[in-house]
């Protein structure tokens, strides 16, 4: 199963390979894979899967609690649209469903309070636009 805190929800749908160093970016591209086989996610508070290679860094927002804002907004934002209650210990199943309609809410907006503020947000708006194009997480 893969641990992944809320806001790491909506980054997983516009995850092309990009990321903020080799280490982190190896990791997700794995994570992802997992992922589009079919892998569940069960949610987690602060620092998850896809975080891992950055923990040993000091400037890694991993435990900032300001992210843990990110990660409520956004398993508020993503429960809503899916029907469910998502929180610590939930576990969610990422069909091709699901994937498709959270990328059509997140392209319109509607599930992006979560990224406020973040610094991959505008590289992310343009993903959304060119239709999702290359992303790695695949149902």
């Amino acid at each position: 199963m893969v641990r992944l805190r809320g806001h790491h929800l909506l980054c997983l749908l516009t995850f092309v390979g990009e990321g903020y160093t080799p280490a982190f970016t190896g990791n997700f591209r794995l994570i992802a894979a997992r992922l589009s086989n079919g892998e569940a996610i069960e949610i987690v508070e602060g620092p998850d899967d896809i975080c891992v290679p950055m923990l040993d860094r000091p400037e890694a927002h991993c435990r900032n609690t300001d992210i843990r804002d990110r990660d409520a907004w956004a398993l508020a934002a993503i429960g809503e649209r899916l029907g469910i209650a998502l929180k610590a210990g939930s576990i969610l199943n990422l069909d091709g469903q699901r994937l498709d309609a959270l990328r059509a809410a997140f392209a319109a907006g509607l599930i992006r309070a979560a990224c406020h503020e973040c610094e991959w947000s505008g590289f992310c708006t343009r993903i959304a636009r060119d239709g999702f194009e290359g992303t790695l997480v695949q149902s």
